[in-house]
């Protein structure tokens, strides 16, 4: 099984998880099943949704992807509308299947994860002043010296 290195483990804040840790030796990969979403799904839902979509877009981009590590419930949420599968024949139940993101679909379900910038949350507080230098090079610490 393909470990995902850099791909969130869970929507940061909750137990939503993104990933699994190992591979299940006994039963083999969970199978990936389409589940369909209603309207009247819970906030925190949708939120990993459109957490996982984001996840997989700066991850992979276009690109098709390795199944791997990534969790078949989560996967099954997407899988058939947003996510498709990128061989024939496609084996729901292996860890090496191949995936990639269907943009046009994806786009049209998950607007804010393609309209936002890539590194949405890490905003540049540097504001161009130079901290590592002081005007004056007076001890300005104060108390004892």
């Amino acid at each position: 099984m393909l470990k995902h290195r850099g791909f969130p483990s869970r929507l940061p804040g909750t137990d939503f998880q993104f990933t699994i840790r190992r591979a299940n030796l006994k039963g083999g990969a969970t199978k990936i099943v389409r589940r369909e979403r209603y309207r009247d799904r819970a906030h925190a839902d949708r939120q990993a949704d459109i957490g996982f979509m984001r996840a997989l877009w700066n991850h992979f981009g276009e690109e098709p992807f390795e199944r791997g590590n990534l969790d078949a419930g989560r996967l099954s949420w997407l899988i058939g509308r947003e996510v498709v599968p990128a061989e024939d024949p496609f084996d729901p139940a292996s860890y090496a299947a191949l995936l990639r993101i269907d943009l046009r679909r994806a786009r049209a379900s998950f607007p804010e994860v393609f309209d936002a910038p890539a590194d949405e949350g890490a905003e540049d507080d540097w504001d161009g002043e130079d901290w590592g230098e002081d005007e004056d090079d007076d001890d300005d610490r104060g108390g004892r010296r």
